[in-house]
């Protein structure tokens, strides 16, 4: 088929790959624009970008698809169909409507359950047993269209966000091949009315850890936010991310590290710190991050 692929981060690296693997005709690629970066922050292409450029593909990378010229130069290249995933930008209906089949999204929830900008996150974080993909056919609303395909997927009880994107992405590469190679025989279900929840964005003030919750939640907080924006704590007026746990026996006041392990009361329960990282430095595991800091036990990290 001949495609019009739209993508900016990682997440839709694999899928863009796969579709060229299958032997699809990539008609162009359609990205956010360079952002600054780095210490001289200097504009750098994403990596949806990087990786078309590597492949030879034309890239295309409007700040608006709003205007008429963008909405024209979108229908001019006269694709079958364009496959979006994590792009970015909001797509008119002009352009929803210019290619033969329409557009369809690799979305990494099981719609209609987390429809919005942070599904994986949300998924985690709300104690989620199984996730997945859907590939959906793309209409006006958030998330709203019919879905072609599902392919679901546990969520490991130590997963981070870190490692189920890894997962999803993959998932999703596989998925959209599978769609497009069987699409005149898959019919779109409209999604249900029930079970509709939004993954809204990650809000940075959510990131702090409030030692008084449950275990269960604060190590759901700690792998949903990890890598980013990194649940926190402060300690001695600096902050602390905590990148990795897992849930462990203990009882103390919230906030109160039991053991030289740093594993730390919560409401109920406790949480053992696996992974954690200064600002500005490097993240490490817990038995390096010690040796240095040498948290003791009794250290109230409620406080800060």
């Amino acid at each position: 088929m001949r495609i019009i692929f739209m993508g900016t981060p990682d997440f839709s690296v694999p899928a863009l790959e796969a579709l060229v693997a299958a032997g699809h005709d990539i008609a162009c690629v359609y990205t956010q624009p360079p952002r600054p970066a780095g210490r001289g922050k200097k504009d750098r292409p994403g990596p949806v970008h990087q990786k078309a450029e590597a492949l030879g593909l034309p890239v295309r990378h409007p700040a608006s698809l709003k205007t008429e010229q963008a909405q024209a130069e979108f229908a001019a290249l006269k694709a079958d169909i364009a496959v979006v995933v994590a792009y970015g930008l909001i797509l008119p209906q002009a352009v929803l409507d210019a290619p033969t089949h329409g557009c369809l999204n690799i979305h990494a929830s099981l719609l209609p359950r987390w429809r919005g900008a942070a599904p994986i996150h949300r998924a985690i974080m709300a104690g989620d047993a199984q996730t997945g993909v859907c590939i959906m056919q793309m209409e006006a609303g958030l998330d709203t269209g019919p879905v072609l395909l599902r392919r679901e997927t546990p969520i490991g009880a130590a997963e981070t966000t870190a490692e189920l994107h890894d997962r999803l992405s993959a998932i999703g590469a596989t998925a959209i091949v599978d769609t497009l190679a069987d699409l005149a025989h898959l019919s779109p279900v409209p999604q249900p009315d029930a079970g509709v929840t939004y993954a809204a964005k990650i809000d940075k003030a959510e990131a702090r850890i409030d030692w008084a919750r449950p275990a269960v939640e604060v190590d759901r907080l700690i792998r949903g936010l990890s890598p980013f924006p990194g649940a926190w704590f402060m300690l001695d007026g600096h902050r602390i991310k905590v990148l990795g746990s897992m849930l462990a026996q203990g009882v103390g006041a919230p906030g109160e590290v039991i053991d030289a392990h740093l594993r730390v009361a919560c409401g109920t329960g406790a949480v053992q710190l696996t992974r954690l990282q200064r600002a500005g430095k490097a993240a490490q595991d817990v038995g390096v991050f010690q040796s240095g800091a040498q948290i003791v036990p009794g250290t109230d990290l409620s406080k800060g």
